[in-house]
């Protein structure tokens, strides 16, 4: 389909444009700045995908609710495919974990490119982040990738 397409290339450019673009006048630009641009490009995605998502739907019973909504329904819109494992300790803790994970797929499935994986999954972190905090859940996501294409997203709440 097309548009699956298009957002494999919107992303990586996004990627290219935010991190690896270097130009003269931002010389002075640090390379966590460049990483906060682009989990912020994918904070405010979240934020307003969410709410196209939800419109129609009652609120949620809890964050655990919330989560499952995340792996299921909102991974199947936005990667095409439900997150493979969830885990949680029950205390504000989530682990998602997706073995293919769609922008890591397109890299490599060696860890040839292992030193260039985080970049590809910042946005994804933003993303995940903004929907939760539409859905009033305040948190801080981290994503952990071990082997290529596998990619596990740390959710740790905040109360």
């Amino acid at each position: 389909m097309a548009d699956e397409g298009l957002l494999e290339y919107l992303h990586f450019e996004l990627v290219n444009y935010c991190v690896n673009d270097k130009k003269e006048n931002e010389t002075n630009q640090t390379q966590s700045s460049k990483i906060s641009t682009l989990e912020y490009i994918g904070f405010s995605t979240g934020y307003r995908l969410i709410e196209r998502l939800t419109r129609e739907m009652p609120r949620f019973k809890d964050e655990l609710d919330t989560v499952k909504f995340i792996c299921t329904d909102f991974w199947s819109s936005v990667f095409k495919k439900q997150v493979d494992n969830l885990r949680t300790n029950h205390q504000g803790i989530y682990v998602l974990q997706d073995n293919t994970f769609r922008f890591l797929k397109q890299i490599s499935n060696s860890s040839q490119y292992l030193d260039i994986a985080p970049a590809h999954v910042v946005f994804t972190c933003g993303l995940i982040r903004g929907t939760l905090a539409n859905l009033g859940i305040n948190a801080i996501v981290t994503a952990e990738i071990v082997s290529m294409p596998s990619c596990k997203f740390h959710i740790q709440v905040k109360h």
